[in-house]
């Protein structure tokens, strides 16, 4: 399913079943959001995401037929979205604020800021409409942006971006030594560390004889069922039926009635012990967030795990920049890369931070900030 709206972080109780046919989802949910939510954009988005009721040529048919559309999906048009204007506090987040209004998935950014003071944005970005190739579209972007920069905004061009374009901007200088070595620790550690919350997580075979049940108890945060899902999926497991609840407390027990993708239960010790362990993982760090200096610069870097599929996690600069908004930071540099570090792929999100951020915020405090948006945990 694609993203939700960004204005949406729902507090869910969740309940889901299918008999192998047919599937049921019973979602009770209430706006935690500032704005209010986009009803109307959410359930357009859930039924695209779902089989139709009834297929002409049956359900092997549509999925025969949803699978080559979601290899369709996977190379879609990108465009290069560039602007230039004058620098100010929370620019950046602002901008991106915009591209998300607009549906514009941003795939990878390069921002740079010049010694006259203006800031050069550059933007590869995806449009879920499958419009962005149209002037109605270009038009209709470059208007939204302008109306929230004002003046200050010089130039604003939208272009179907060259596949050389497209190779030179994803290109990311290597991660520091003790950014690797954190990821390489993460991938093999079975238990979280002890300043994070710990899950609990069991595989139970006695009380199904058609189905393994997962049962995991954890804290709630910004994108729990997602991180579930993504790893169920990675791993291949089919889930029959799922309760989710999540307490006041923050607290979450979730039950979820799986089989592998052969139709079995999950009887393999291994397997059950290897499943846990990258579920407790994923539950309690799916995001990595490091300070680091690199001589007079300070630069913040985000880490976080692309599917199988070859997605990343959504909206997760949207997050970034809206918690270096509020602490008054400014960005001087930032760019978006992928890396290949032990066996995984890593989305890797580098800010370069401003001067002015020793003044007002400790380093600490700085990466508690931007994990506690990442996470939801404020």
């Amino acid at each position: 399913m694609r993203p939700l709206p960004r204005d949406s972080p729902l507090r869910v109780e969740h309940y889901f079943s299918t008999d192998g046919k047919w599937c049921y989802v019973l979602l009770w949910v209430v706006e935690r959001g500032r704005k209010a939510t986009r009803w109307a954009l959410l359930k357009k988005r859930l039924i695209a995401a779902c089989p139709p009721a009834s297929s002409p040529l049956g359900i092997d048919s549509y999925y025969f037929n949803r699978r080559q559309e979601t290899a369709t999906e996977q190379n879609p048009q990108v465009f290069l979205f560039m602007f230039s204007c004058y620098d100010r506090m929370g620019l950046l987040h602002d901008v991106t604020e915009v591209l998300c209004e607009l549906e514009l998935t941003i795939r990878r950014v390069k921002v740079s800021t010049t010694p006259d003071g203006r800031v050069v944005d550059l933007f590869l970005v995806t449009d879920t409409r499958e419009l962005l190739h149209t002037k109605n579209r270009k038009d209709e972007a470059c208007t939204q942006l302008r109306a929230v920069l004002g003046d200050s905004m010089c130039s604003c061009d939208i272009e179907l971006a060259s596949a050389e374009l497209a190779e030179c901007l994803q290109a990311s200088s290597s991660l520091p030594p003790s950014v690797t070595e954190e990821m390489i620790t993460l991938e093999f550690q079975e238990e979280p560390s002890s300043s994070l919350p710990r899950s609990s997580v069991s595989v139970d075979n006695s009380l199904s004889h058609a189905h393994s049940l997962i049962q995991i108890q954890c804290h709630d945060h910004k994108g729990l069922l997602y991180d579930i899902m993504r790893t169920l999926k990675d791993y291949n497991i089919q889930i029959s039926y799922g309760r989710f609840n999540a307490a006041e407390n923050g607290n979450c027990n979730i039950d979820l009635f799986v089989v592998q993708n052969d139709g079995k239960k999950i009887v393999d010790c291994n397997k059950q012990k290897a499943l846990c362990s990258r579920l407790r993982m994923e539950l309690s760090c799916s995001l990595q967030v490091n300070l680091i200096s690199r001589g007079p610069d300070t630069e913040l870097i985000v880490a976080n795990p692309v599917e199988l599929s070859g997605k990343g996690r959504p909206l997760v600069f949207y997050d970034i920049t809206l918690a270096l908004k509020i602490l008054k930071i400014r960005i001087f540099l930032a760019e978006i890369g992928r890396h290949v570090v032990g066996d995984r792929e890593w989305e890797v999100y580098r800010v370069h931070l401003g001067d002015d951020h020793e003044l007002c915020e400790s380093r600490d405090k700085i990466v508690e900030a931007v994990t506690k948006m990442l996470m939801g945990w404020h």
